[in-house]
């Protein structure tokens, strides 16, 4: 992937040298509350901010003030890599979204590590990337990275820059109101619905992402041989039935939340092959 000597984005903050920490509903999270959050994250496939905010008693988030977030260090080439493609996410969304006569507000990527006050709770490290609605930001501790290609099998620069491209499109889910449609649902529709819908969401991401890598190649021709590959392989890689395989032996369809390899693989590969943010209903699919 040849994306040095692209553009960077100013929308990354460093909080990689501060300490973690935060709150939510006014109590601190600990690490109890943590574990029981990744166990349900990994067994039953709930969202671990969710169960966060309900064990913390939910009502609205407070965050943790933190001091001024200061951009990555130059020769930083992690970062640098992460600004990188935070900024063809900019370039190609504020595209898509002027051409359909709107205007694109690009999210911040928040860097960490350990842990991270947000206003979707406290993120831990544990959780993966991931992007939180109630303050427009991305965050990632790019240790996922490494994980991605040691323990999950899916090397490769483009494959980390469709996790991020997922983490973005989760951001234009926000801006066009899919997200509040799909939340003000919960607790009107059984679990096994809620965990339907939250596939449908996650598969549309995974879309955005194929949408975001086929402008992204048009405009900049950064892709060497390989490259899509790799990202097809990481969407394959992390599957609600390989991951639930790997933790437990066994798969629970009734229990994905973010869809199958299968699944992650076509959604990806529609909106790369199309190039269309229409290809993308998977609220329409009849089966996504």
């Amino acid at each position: 992937m040849k994306w040095e000597g692209n553009r960077q984005s100013d929308n990354v903050e460093d909080r990689r040298s501060g300490g973690g920490g935060g709150f939510i509903g006014g109590r601190s999270i600990g690490i109890g509350t943590v574990v029981i959050a990744l166990i349900g994250w990994g067994v039953f496939g709930i969202n671990p901010l969710t169960t966060i905010g309900v064990l913390s008693g939910g009502g609205e988030p407070q965050v943790q003030q933190q001091g001024p977030a200061s951009a990555p260090p130059a020769g930083d080439r992690q970062a640098a890599f992460v600004s990188t493609v935070l900024a063809s996410t900019e370039d190609v969304w504020g595209q898509i979204f002027r051409q359909g006569g709107a205007q694109y507000r690009a999210p911040k990527l928040v860097l960490f590590r350990g842990a991270t006050p947000t206003a979707c709770g406290t993120g831990q490290s544990a959780m993966g990337p991931f992007y939180c609605p109630g303050d427009h930001k991305v965050y990632l501790d790019m240790g996922f990275f490494d994980t991605m290609s040691r323990q999950l099998g899916a090397p490769g620069e483009f494959a980390r820059a469709y996790v991020i491209a997922h983490e973005v499109g989760h951001h234009v889910q926000a801006l066009l109101g899919t997200t509040a449609k799909i939340d003000s649902m919960r607790g009107r529709v059984s679990q096994r619905d809620q965990n339907q819908l939250s596939v449908r969401l996650e598969l549309q991401a995974d879309c955005y992402a194929g949408v975001w890598a086929n402008h992204s190649q048009q405009a900049r021709q950064w892709l060497d041989q390989g490259d899509i590959e790799s990202a097809i392989n990481a969407a394959e890689q992390i599957g609600d039935d390989t991951l639930q395989r790997q933790q437990t032996g066994t798969v629970r369809p009734d229990a994905f939340t973010h869809g199958s390899s299968a699944q992650r693989v076509r959604w990806f590969t529609q909106g790369f092959k199309t190039g269309s943010v229409q290809s993308c209903d998977t609220f329409g699919a009849q089966a996504p």
